[in-house]
């Protein structure tokens, strides 16, 4: 099954939108470059928010970035994840920020393939606020294969 197959048997609706302000993909020779996608859950980790709830948010952030990669790339097949940066909307104490931000690398795993174009580097950080007040925002690069 392709990327584009499993995304779509995962659930995941790909449809085209009108640009907005800022450009969320942008192709640069051949990577696809996202802009933060913030989760629709607000919030911080370790003042309310348990890290599973900022698992699933960070996992919502991967949809994003993958319906705008869509949009810009018309596919998700041919592609392999290269970098994820995750940000954590977290207190000073709270240290799991890694543990939050697999939610996206795993959705980016089971597309992609763990051993194979899902494989990325990663950095996942906690920071004391994010826009809108969201509790992760992610971003991601990707290379167009071939």
């Amino acid at each position: 099954m392709t990327p584009q197959q499993t995304a779509e048997q995962l659930g995941l609706k790909f449809e085209k939108l009108t640009p907005g302000y800022l450009n969320l993909c942008i192709r640069s020779g051949n990577q696809l470059l996202s802009s933060g996608h913030v989760s629709d859950l607000k919030g911080k980790l370790g003042a309310g928010l348990t890290v599973e709830q900022g698992y699933a948010a960070a996992k919502n952030c991967a949809e994003k970035i993958l319906r705008s990669v869509w949009q810009t790339h018309g596919t998700l097949d041919g592609l392999r994840v290269i970098k994820v940066l995750g940000c954590v909307n977290s207190t000073l104490d709270f240290t799991d920020q890694h543990l939050v931000i697999n939610g996206a690398s795993d959705l980016l795993h089971q597309i992609f393939g763990k051993d194979g174009d899902g494989y990325h580097a990663r950095s996942a950080l906690g920071f004391a606020q994010l826009p809108t007040g969201a509790a992760v925002e992610v971003e991601a690069i990707f290379e167009i294969k071939g």
